[in-house]
């Protein structure tokens, strides 16, 4: 049985930074046995690069268009890419 792995780039738009959103992401991405990271962009976005099984990603990207409680997300954008199997786990970066 061949692996559906897959990886994502995903950049979140809104009331994202300073309300908790990157552990929100982190919390969900240990959940759901996800890899990468996540960080706060300069231009007040968050990003997020995840790999794992597509259905899972799948899964995160619907957790993360809801966000945390006093988040408001305004948009979201997500890039399918090819597994690259770089990470062993899931972490917050610093810009």
């Amino acid at each position: 049985m061949q692996s559906n792995r897959i990886r994502a780039e995903i950049i979140v738009y809104g009331l994202v930074q300073g309300v908790g959103f990157r552990y929100f992401v982190l919390r969900k991405a240990q959940e759901l046995g996800l890899v990468g990271y996540t960080k706060n962009q300069y231009d007040g976005t968050v990003l997020t690069i995840a790999e794992g099984e597509k259905h899972l990603v799948e899964e995160f990207f619907h957790q993360l268009k809801i966000g945390p409680m006093h988040s408001d997300v305004r948009d979201i954008k997500i890039s399918w890419q090819s597994f690259v199997g770089e990470f062993t786990n899931f972490e917050i970066r610093r810009y």
